[in-house]
């Protein structure tokens, strides 16, 4: 991955200078830091194509530091890296704006896995047509902004994903383990909970500006976007 710049943040010395000397040898640029101060520093500075964050940080958490980070416009994709196995954190990360979570001790061959994933993610994004618009709702992928009849809706990078992923395929029925490979690209352990909860969230941004709930559950199958225009 020549000249893909990835951001390194965690207070411990050893994980910090065994992930650097990894993802050098892959191929990365590499800069690691120990903090959260400083990793929205050099993220404002160096323009990270990735970002792998701990979640605890002596100074403030990698939850904290993506907030920080979308406030200010940067828009890297962040894996969370964290000692604690626990649905409510992944969860957490999702919502504030991550895109993928390792829970440690992790293999750097799964490291290395997980980020060319979220890379490919992001570039198939960046080359995707730019308008894609199903009835009410409205997508500018250059921009990432979402409008339903015109009024600009605020959705976070995963909720933006999910919709984008649900918009692309109207009136057909989806599967949670499909829009977990498709949004998240690997399944939790099994954990389909985090795919309703995301659902929620969706549902109460767009419901108050659709003629009509957009999207359908289907009972012990998943989720469909349901569409009876056909776009304008």
């Amino acid at each position: 991955m020549e000249n893909v710049k990835v951001l390194i943040v965690d207070d411990e010395p050893n994980i910090r200078d065994l992930l650097s000397t990894s993802l050098r040898f892959a191929g990365f640029s590499v800069h690691a830091v120990g903090n959260g101060a400083d990793a929205v520093h050099a993220a404002e500075k160096g323009e990270p194509d990735i970002i792998l964050l701990d979640v605890m940080l002596p100074d403030m958490n990698g939850f904290s530091v993506t907030k920080k980070l979308r406030s200010m416009g940067i828009m890297a994709p962040v894996l969370f890296l964290t000692a604690r196995d626990e649905t409510a954190d992944k969860v957490t990360g999702l919502t504030v704006g991550g895109d993928d979570y390792m829970t440690k001790p992790f293999s750097l061959d799964e490291i290395v896995a997980r980020i060319n994933a979220i890379l490919r993610r992001t570039k198939q994004a960046e080359v995707e047509e730019s308008i894609l618009e199903v009835g009410e709702v409205r997508i500018n992928q250059d921009a990432h902004e979402v409008t339903v009849n015109g009024e600009y809706v605020d959705l976070s990078p995963t909720e933006y994903k999910l919709l984008r992923y649900l918009i692309s395929n109207p009136n057909r029925v989806l599967t949670k383990m499909q829009i977990m490979d498709q949004v998240w690209e690997y399944d939790f352990g099994g954990n389909d909970g985090i795919v309703e909860s995301y659902v929620s969230y969706l549902r109460k941004k767009l419901d108050p500006l659709t003629s009509e709930p957009l999207i359908q559950t289907k009972r012990g199958i998943g989720y469909m976007f349901k569409s009876s225009k056909s776009g304008k």
